[in-house]
């Protein structure tokens, strides 16, 4: 069983890796840790030489399909975990990836089954984020980041990759949650703000933000 900052490491690296299509840095890992570079360097190491990670000094770091399967093991735990405190305890989608974050960790692979089969074998989280099956394979449909769309598209908020408490709230308030669609009304590159359309109401957010947003084009 791996310890709690292996398996917090593991999941970092995935979705890491997962958003920019690239090894993880020691950079961007301290920053999603919160902990020291020096720090990163060292766990890299005991996590490389126990087989769940590639990591090669200043080439950036991936998961081994040991790690991954680590890394997914983690992530369903997490995600269910969210999915059943929104629906079945009422808690708004910005509070529960804290209290997920301690959970996953203690939740036994049996009582996270049984939260899926209650839950109805959900495929996403309250924030967008495919849910990893038992057996590790992961339902992921094709989106595009909001920041890349153009004037006249038609969109399906798919999912949202800043799930920090402060844009969680953000995007709420703006109608940016998975499920609602929008039409890019206009975008300004030269003032890196893009608006959307709905009926009646429009909503400018900047190209920064946007790119946090993922979105599935309809038409």
């Amino acid at each position: 069983m791996a310890s709690l900052t292996v398996e917090n490491y593991l999941k970092a690296i995935y979705q890491l890796c997962s958003h920019t299509q690239q090894p993880a840095t020691t950079g961007q890992l301290a920053q999603a840790l919160e902990v020291s570079p020096g720090s990163v360097t060292a766990m890299l190491k005991s996590l490389h030489q126990q087989g769940l990670v590639h990591y090669q000094p200043y080439g950036g770091v991936r998961l081994t399909e040991q790690g991954q399967r680590e890394a997914l093991r983690v992530l369903r735990r997490h995600r269910l975990l969210e999915l059943f405190l929104v629906q079945t305890l009422g808690m708004s989608w910005d509070e529960v990836h804290a209290e997920a974050e301690h959970l996953e960790h203690a939740a036994s692979d049996k009582l996270i089954d049984r939260i899926d089969e209650f839950l109805g074998h959900p495929e996403f989280d309250p924030h967008g984020d495919p849910i990893p099956k038992p057996d590790g394979s992961v339902h992921a449909p094709e989106t595009q980041r909001l920041a890349e769309c153009t004037p006249g598209q038609r969109i399906r908020v798919a999912r949202v990759l800043d799930q920090s408490q402060e844009f969680l709230r953000f995007v709420s308030q703006c109608g940016l949650t998975p499920g609602r669609e929008w039409t890019v009304q206009q975008r300004n590159d030269p003032s890196g703000v893009i608006v959307l359309a709905q009926g009646e109401q429009q909503i400018a957010l900047s190209v920064q933000a946007a790119a946090c947003v993922l979105v599935t084009p309809l038409g």
